[in-house]
């Protein structure tokens, strides 16, 4: 059969595809428009994009032959999951293997926005590092601090027991009682307004639907601490860009670690000219083992898929009831 590839993926992932199929890889070191995609998919039995694409109704259906739809990524919210559905075409994605590296990157970040790495950096390499002073370069101490997470899956799990050992207090906000960080943490569930007023750091780990569009807006900056810190490395619309850029020019909260962006790849330009928040390139799962791993289930879904089983990553096993 044949499949396309909507950008060139480690080749762990390549190889397994090539040994039983003809893969058409995009060329173009960056996101297909949605025309390159629908002209890629031409005769093509299989799908494998990336969170980066729009595989809306238009894109599914430009190709009659399409029986499977493999998405290098955890979440996919950029798939018409339902219009896929109604075709009989399973979609599938890449869960569990970037847990613990997204949730590195988080803590990453909450270390580099509080203790002003890039701040010092830039300050030091541009010559203005006369000498230690008492007030250079102040920033927030973290060990025994309150620390909260918004969304206890396992990206947020996994961020929060890494907190054991600053002995922070953890607060988390979730549909469901964590038993996991209750027991190991003596965390606390409680709702999103206690946490924002609470929390001397937040981060945010949920999905994005409609229900968490814009969660963390204006007025739920301006329940935060001056101090506080928010951290976002779950999806860019769940905060509202706009907001963001205010409270941290008028100094609402004390900086923001981004990963993810409301209108990526586009950046606010307004946020690239403030000192107060770390800007990264989506690439929280960006490690060699990580994007590894991550090719290979993909690969391991597609050929499944393609063979008419039930991929081990499937989202809407339903398309194989009464096949």
């Amino acid at each position: 059969m044949k499949i396309f590839v909507t950008r060139v993926i480690p080749e762990s992932g390549l190889n397994i595809l090539k040994k039983e199929h003809e893969i058409d890889v995009f060329s173009h070191d960056r996101v297909p428009k949605k025309e390159e995609i629908i002209n890629g998919l031409k005769g093509k039995d299989g799908l494998l994009c990336l969170l980066s694409d729009l595989i809306d109704e238009d894109v599914i259906k430009s190709e009659p032959k399409l029986k499977m739809i493999a998405n290098y990524a955890v979440g996919f919210d950029n798939i018409d999951v339902k219009t896929a559905t109604e075709r009989k075409i399973p979609v599938s994605n890449t869960p569990g293997v970037l847990t613990d590296t997204t949730a590195e990157m988080a803590w990453a970040q909450l270390f580099s926005v509080s203790r002003r790495i890039v701040e010092g950096d830039k300050y030091t390499r541009a010559g203005k590092f006369n000498g230690w002073g008492p007030m250079l370069m102040l920033g927030q101490d973290i060990s025994n601090k309150t620390l909260g997470i918004i969304g206890a899956g396992r990206i947020g799990t996994a961020f929060a027991l890494k907190s054991k050992g600053f002995d922070m207090k953890v607060l988390y906000t979730d549909e469901r009682v964590n038993e996991t960080l209750e027991s190991k943490l003596g965390a606390r569930k409680v709702g999103l307004v206690e946490l924002l007023k609470k929390s001397d750091f937040i981060s945010i780990h949920v999905p994005l639907i409609d229900d968490t569009y814009h969660l963390i807006s204006e007025g739920e900056l301006k329940i935060m601490k001056d101090t506080a810190v928010l951290i976002n490395t779950s999806r860019g619309p769940v905060v509202d860009e706009k907001a963001l850029v205010k409270a941290l020019k008028e100094k609402w909260i004390f900086g923001a670690g981004l990963d993810v962006y409301e209108h990526e790849p586009e950046v606010d330009k307004d946020l690239l000219k403030l000192d107060n928040v770390v800007l990264q390139p989506h690439s929280a799962s960006a490690t060699f083992e990580t994007r590894s791993k991550m090719a290979t289930i993909a690969a391991e879904n597609m050929i499944a898929g393609l063979k008419g089983k039930i991929p081990p990553n499937c989202i809407n096993p339903e398309v194989f009831d009464n096949k």
